[in-house]
């Protein structure tokens, strides 16, 4: 008999009784919907004060409020609008000073979205300070606080407005529209690519000019540059991270390289060894050490981002902080002495730090359950985002001790009154010998003597994970309901399980996959006596959906199936998605080579055996995942006359993210589950 361990994620201690949640309603997708998101906190310099943004959104896009609050990290006082501005606004930063506040608002009808500045010691309105045709984002403010380091999107060689003006006014001049390629990439998720690129810009605060860092150099008329990212490295330098082989995405993965910028003179310097690909830099306050976030491009399907230190500028002496823990770093902060980062670790996210000099990580959060993603720290003043599966984000304060204590409780009161049962984890020992995490959540009104339909749901990625975290497009208590138990499992490929984990995906992308998913329910169904379990259905959504695909082509152990963006024929998907590389490493090889993956781990090639009743779902805009791969999965039933549905939501792209389609989607989704699940 499979081990099974359970261990109980409920935020009290014990079981609660349908008798005392009898009076509590059940989480739809209205109280999903109403409740606040709230934003990344940011410190400010003396760590006195946070400010973190607060979504309330709407059925009707046009009534939807984005404004950034601020609130006393004591608790002194409660928190407090800062911005009450119908457009929203975002990316907010501190100066140095602790005075201003920079952030990122589109308004009195601007085109573009422009930097903004707010004056939070003395108040008043704020005041705009960039005015640059292409817009302004991501404020960075100078150590000293007298520039401020942002990023606009330009036509290639335009390097003052001016010419930028002339470039949009050609484009509206043309008497014909087409579009022309002569490399990869063409499209981008939801977007076709055109020829405009992201620049940094730097701007003094008693100026009204901004100055293209690319001007001098004109790096960016490299085919294949493609900016992303950059930061203050100190002595009038930028550090940034840019690729200059991105038209070479259709047969390897390009490489992010490491940049110094002189703001003076405008010379850029290559400095990582062009083999090391970086997602994003810092250098330490006293300019000795240089912080990356790093991986190695390899023919592998996933390269674990890693923390590493350099010396800096000589890039000599690499230490890889997070070495110990072999999990993914995803973002980092240094100040002062210290380095922070936010780690995935078993579908959490936790607080860790390290002394700049050693790579000996110290764990700051200590809490059991719940995620902390986004953080700011300021002295010994550390807060964060905080979430679980039962709890929207809300900004804690971590303790010495790593616990943490609520300044924000936005949605508190609307939980109250619902019945939301936290999830239960539980570890099979899988026929390969792998040690399986899945999540098991009840439905609201839960009665212990009653029979339950499964509902297995399987993640997209597939290097993501199944997260302790509140999410609105696939969320575990709208789904479940008050009808069926979902189980969640993170297969072999998910992240937070050590980098060889996550690879070893590869050459096997279904067949592995589906065999512990099913040994998950089997173990679920084993150890809860309140599953019914002949009577499951199986879906999810991107690589989840692939996954629905292959359930259908190899069991028939579903009494219904779910797929939303989800690839059939994988030979399709390669030649008609927005990324193909990484789908030839996973198959070995380019589809007309026939490997062995491709040739037995394509649903498509398995039509014959579909026969469980499928709800296709996808979005028109969708160019990770084409439409085309649903069309095709929606003939194959049709041709069949394997009952099924197919639903298109011509507005939205990979994901279902307009309001009324989202709650439409949630609908169709729990009807065609109770369609052949409550019988």
């Amino acid at each position: 008999m499979h081990k099974l361990t359970v261990t109980l994620l409920c935020l009290v201690v014990g079981y609660v009784s349908p008798v005392f949640t009898q009076d509590k309603k059940v989480m739809t997708h209205e109280e999903m919907w109403a409740m606040k998101r709230v934003g990344a906190p940011a410190l400010s310099p003396d760590g006195k004060f946070v400010v973190f943004s607060v979504g309330e959104v709407t059925y009707n896009d046009k009534e939807n409020v984005n404004d950034i609050w601020i609130a006393a990290t004591d608790k002194s006082t409660p928190p407090r609008r800062l911005t009450a501005n119908k457009a929203g606004e975002s990316a907010y930063a501190w100066s140095p000073d602790g005075k201003h506040l920079a952030f990122v608002a589109k308004r009195d009808g601007e085109e573009e979205s422009q930097i903004y500045l707010l004056n939070v010691k003395e108040g008043g309105e704020a005041h705009k300070f960039t005015s640059v045709l292409s817009g302004a984002s991501g404020p960075k403010w100078s150590p000293d606080g007298k520039t401020i380091l942002f990023s606009s999107t330009v036509y290639p060689g335009c390097y003052v407005d001016s010419l930028q003006k002339k470039a949009v006014e050609s484009k509206k001049n043309l008497k014909y529209k087409a579009r022309v390629y002569e490399s990869f990439p063409i499209r981008n998720w939801d977007k076709w690519l055109d020829e405009k690129q992201v620049h940094p810009f730097v701007q003094h605060i008693d100026s009204t000019q901004a100055n293209n860092l690319f001007a001098v150099s004109k790096i960016s008329d490299t085919p294949g540059f493609k900016f992303a990212g950059a930061d203050w490295a100190g002595n009038g330098d930028i550090v940034l991270t840019a690729t200059s082989d991105d038209n070479t995405a259709a047969f390897q993965y390009p490489t992010t390289h490491l940049y110094t910028l002189n703001i003076a003179s405008g010379a850029i310097k290559m400095v990582s060894d062009g083999k090391t690909d970086f997602s994003g830099a810092a250098v330490s306050k006293d300019g000795k050490y240089v912080f990356g976030l790093i991986s190695i491009n390899d023919y592998s399907i996933y390269q674990m981002s890693k923390l590493t230190r350099y010396d800096w500028p000589t890039m000599k002496n690499a230490v890889d902080f997070s070495a110990s823990l072999d999990r993914p770093v995803n973002n980092f902060k240094i100040v002062d002495n210290m380095v922070y980062a936010s780690v995935e670790d078993k579908g959490r996210d936790l607080l860790y730090k390290w002394s700049i000099l050693s790579s000996k990580p110290d764990r700051v959060t200590k809490g059991e359950t719940g995620c902390y993603s986004q953080f700011s720290v300021a002295g010994n003043t550390v807060v964060s985002s905080y979430e679980t599966t039962v709890q929207p984000v809300e900004v804690v304060k971590i303790n010495t001790d790593g616990s943490h204590e609520f300044i924000t409780s936005f949605n508190q009161e609307r939980l109250s009154k619902l019945d939301l049962k936290a999830p239960e984890t539980f570890w099979t020992k899988t026929s390969r010998g792998k040690n399986i995490r899945s999540m098991l959540v009840r439905p609201a009104n839960f009665d212990p003597g009653k029979k339950y339909p499964l509902f297995v749901l399987m993640h997209g990625g597939p290097a993501i994970s199944y997260k302790e975290s509140f999410g609105y497009r696939w969320n575990y208590h709208v789904l479940a309901g008050t009808e069926y138990v979902l189980v969640l499992t993170d297969y072999t490929g998910s992240t937070g399980y050590g980098e060889k984990f996550t690879k070893d995906i590869q050459y096997d992308p279904f067949k592995g996959p589906a065999e512990e998913i099913g040994e998950a329910a089997a173990d679920a169904v084993k150890r809860f006596s309140f599953i019914d379990g002949s009577n499951q259905a199986a879906g999810g959504a991107s690589y989840g959906g692939h996954l629905a695909n292959w359930m259908q082509a190899s069991t028939t152990h579903y009494k219904c199936l779910i797929s939303h963006a989800g690839a059939v024929n994988f030979v399709s998907q390669w030649g008609t998605s927005d990324y193909i590389y990484g789908r030839e490493v996973m198959n070995g090889g380019a589809p007309w080579t026939k490997t062995k993956t491709w040739q037995e781990q394509n649903p498509y090639l398995y039509a014959a055996n579909f026969k469980t009743p499928m709800l296709l779902t996808v979005g028109e805009l969708d160019y990770r995942v084409p439409i085309n791969n649903t069309i095709e999965n929606w003939h194959i039933h049709q041709r069949l006359k394997v009952p099924s549905k197919l639903i298109v939501f011509p507005e939205e792209n990979h994901w279902i993210l307009k309001a009324e389609n989202s709650k439409f989607h949630y609908k169709e989704i729990r009807e065609w589950l109770g369609k052949y699940l409550m019988k």
